[in-house]
């Protein structure tokens, strides 16, 4: 289901994540992704790996529309848009580099005027990496595509160099002349994005430095990131005679039959093991790779740089992640043991952890039905976020087949303020499926609203990027379950909500903790596969408890975990945002009218207010402890509502 588990595509091949230039590299079109494919996502039957959009069982399923962004990679519209993207970074360039400190004085409406030009320049270029790089997921076993994929990448990267200089020369100018040129009404509709820019300010490297970092990304990070994901979507897994990519392998771990499960984490074991050495590399390149650019630029914690993109301070992720580790024995430890008696066990073998409840509705869910259920769920909160989504399926902004070599997961990419979100799922009709498509629809709607901040001011920090899609996901849920009149049924919807929301947070935050364990040992050395092993499985035995049992194998799970390679430490931002979602739900529960108004508000914001900013219209503040364990007691409180319908009998 939704929350966790999805390919992870960080786009910003023209401004790498080594770059100090954070907030840009947001604003270029990052893509909202989860993060662990064992987790709820790909929890569904196996249904088809045969390319096309129809299945019987499904019905049509949309395949998306590209056009709105370019007719097709060898085209002269994208050819000609590239060509102009040179050339006015170039013009962008003469016209205004070593100028900037001069205009904050003298010639602020001058000044503005820059940012305005970079603005556009920031549209046009990512227009033209978001339909690479969608382009490209669409199957990434694909020569051609992915040489277009790497040209284009290569071509922005050589573009954004020129601009490189724009963000350090604006961080440069004097923080009193700064203030004062922001008082210009020409400048002041900037003044979040300036602000939130001079954030990068004690981290930022002189000119040329910040330009080798920029230009070597292109053959570090990015390549390792691109020999991961060709990698991943090219192994391939033989089971019962059938041979299957990675995601309709991780799909037969939901598998209702115990030897179909057993079998495939065995063969995934069997295969990830074949590779570890690689993604052992791979692992260690990325942490060494990024531990440089930390003390480069003084950041004192691992994590630091990734707080500093989410805007968010690092004690108010520690007080999360304090209170979830706390959690663990009240959530996920206590759930698996009802979950092992509930399947007449005394313990879950790993590969039973997500296995299919008992009385669990099984029954396929054609597309149409799909949408209709979310559709209806969300005009139920609001008509307004109903008709956002619907632009999604009207215009063919979704991709939905399962297909050889397309990227396995899902996610929403926003592209640009100037075109539209696209979303990609790979549906297989299982209920999951249905709540998948509600939480990237939630990200899309989010998307939809923020583009009017601009190509700047739009993209929002990760941390509250996830609360459109897990509200979105909870109104589709909390529909479900008044519809459910038959109390095993619901029982059942109970249990499957519930792990999805261990898998949201407790999940998430048990693989926040191993990678803050591998950053910090890869500081005293290269790590060996059976290191990575045992840290992974220290980290998973505390966080799902002692009713589940780790059977040799799982010791290499973690290798194709993508969050790890492409976007270290993202991965608390999911549980950021469900519990942020269960307080504000509450909150909607109990609410008189005006709720909506305010959380489209929050929304229509993207990233021109701090999170304290946002959330304070609603009473809630991140930096108390308090606010965790409001969003922690609501998962408590289902699984205590679990027992109770246990206990009766139901």
């Amino acid at each position: 289901m939704a929350n966790a588990g999805c390919a992870a595509w960080v786009v910003g091949p023209y401004l790498p994540a080594n770059s100090c230039n954070t907030r840009a590299a947001l604003s270029a079109g990052h893509i909202y992704e989860r993060s662990d494919v064992t987790a709820p996502l790909i929890e569904k039957t196996l249904q088809s790996e045969t390319a096309g959009s129809q299945t019987a069982d499904l019905g049509d399923l949309p395949e998306w529309n590209l056009a709105d962004l370019y007719p097709g990679p060898d085209t002269a519209e994208f050819s000609a848009d590239l060509e102009r993207a040179r050339q006015q970074a170039d013009t962008f360039a003469q016209r205004w580099k070593g100028r900037l400190a001069s205009l904050a004085a003298h010639d602020t409406a001058g000044l503005a005027a820059s940012i305005a030009q970079y603005e556009d320049l920031s549209d046009l270029i990512g227009r033209i990496g978001s339909f690479a790089s969608l382009h490209y997921v669409g199957d990434t076993t694909d020569q051609e595509r992915a040489k277009f994929y790497g040209d284009t990448q290569q071509a922005l990267t050589e573009i954004s160099t020129t601009l490189l200089f724009f963000e350090l020369e604006l961080n440069r100018i004097d923080d009193d002349a700064m203030v004062m040129a922001m008082k210009h009404p020409d400048l002041a509709c900037y003044r979040p994005w300036i602000e939130d820019l001079r954030k990068e300010r004690p981290y930022q490297l002189e000119d040329r430095i910040e330009q080798l970092f920029h230009e070597k990304s292109l053959t570090g990070r990015a390549a390792w990131n691109r020999l991961f994901d060709e990698t991943m979507a090219g192994l391939r897994f033989d089971i019962d005679g059938k041979e299957l990519s990675l995601e309709p392998a991780l799909n037969l771990l939901v598998n209702p039959e115990a030897e179909q499960r057993q079998a495939a984490a065995e063969e995934l074991a069997r295969v990830f093991d074949q590779n570890i050495r690689l993604f052992t590399l791979i692992t260690n390149t990325l942490a060494k790779d990024k531990d440089i650019s930390d003390q480069w630029r003084n950041f004192e914690d691992v994590a630091d740089s990734r707080h500093l993109a989410n805007r968010v301070e690092r004690p108010v992720v520690e007080a999360l992640v304090s209170a979830v580790v706390e959690a663990y024995p009240r959530l996920s430890h206590r759930y698996y043991a009802m979950k092992a008696k509930w399947l007449g066990m005394d313990r879950l073998c790993h590969w039973d952890r997500n296995a299919p409840l008992p009385n669990e509705d099984t029954r396929t869910v054609p597309w149409t039905k799909a949408k209709t259920r979310v559709l209806e769920a969300y005009a139920g909160f609001a008509p307004e976020m109903a008709d956002i989504a619907s632009r999604f399926f009207d215009g063919n902004w979704i991709d939905a087949p399962v297909r050889e070599g397309k990227s396995p997961g899902a996610f929403a990419h926003p592209t640009v303020p100037s075109a539209h979100p696209y979303v990609l799922l790979n549906y297989q009709g299982k209920t999951r499926d249905v709540m998948t498509l509600a939480h990237e629809l939630g990200h899309g709607v989010h998307q939809v609203l923020a583009a009017g901040q601009g190509a700047l001011m739009a993209p929002t920090p990760l941390t509250l990027a996830e609360t459109a899609s897990v509200f979105g996901e909870m109104l589709t849920f909390r529909s479900l379950l008044d519809d459910e009149t038959d109390p095993k049924r619901r029982k059942a919807l109970l249990a499957s909500k519930v792990e999805d929301m261990l898998n949201t947070v407790v999940r998430q935050i048990a693989f926040y903790c191993f990678e803050r364990k591998v950053h910090s040992e890869r500081k005293k050395g290269e790590l060996t596969s059976g290191q990575l092993g045992e840290i992974w499985l220290d980290v998973q035995r505390e966080s799902l408890g002692p009713a589940i049992e780790f059977r040799p194998g799982y010791e290499v799970f973690w290798a194709y975990i993508p969050h790890f390679i492409h976007s270290p430490f993202y991965v608390y931002a999911y549980a950021f945002g469900d519990c942020l979602v269960n307080s504000l739900y509450a909150q909607y529960q109990q609410a008189e009218d005006g709720f909506a108004a305010k959380y489209f508000d929050m929304l229509k914001a993207g990233g021109s207010k701090h999170h304290s900013e946002l959330l304070k219209p609603f009473g809630l503040d991140a930096s108390d402890p308090s606010f965790w364990q409001m969003g922690l007691t609501m998962i408590e409180n289902m699984i205590s509502e679990i027992e109770t319908l246990d206990q009766t009998g139901q």
